[in-house]
């Protein structure tokens, strides 16, 4: 049972990447997932989350209206699309289950983390 995070890479700022957070061993879509992202020096932030029952989604301020979560149940997957990237928005991203920023989110209570996937955003 494991998230795997994938899709990150070196991009230029204002350009996009879309990161899929890929479930093993169990059906993605009965959990709410998060994304957050760690950057050197920095706390970890929470990015957005989607619940499991209704689609409900969450999104920092920092990242709102450019960051769009969502699901593809057939492949068993969650995937951020991140759009007009930021500098600051260099990190590794990560995926789980759960959303402490939204702790209503109705899905499954089993704690499942992922490895991270590195986002560089340089010219």
């Amino acid at each position: 049972v494991q998230l795997q995070a994938s899709g990150g890479g070196l991009v230029q700022p204002g350009g996009s990447l879309r990161l899929s957070c890929a479930a093993s061993g169990f059906t993605i879509d009965r959990y709410t997932i998060h994304w957050f992202r760690q950057a050197p020096g920095k706390e970890r932030e929470g990015v957005s989350c989607i619940s499991s029952s209704d689609g409900s989604t969450y999104y920092a301020d920092s990242v709102k209206g450019r960051f769009t979560i969502s699901r593809d149940n057939a492949k068993n997957t969650v995937s951020l699309q991140m759009n007009s990237l930021k500098r600051e928005d260099t990190a590794v991203y990560y995926c789980a289950t759960k959303c402490p920023e939204r702790p209503w989110f109705f899905g499954g209570e089993d704690d499942i983390w992922g490895q991270g996937t590195q986002v560089t955003v340089s010219s």
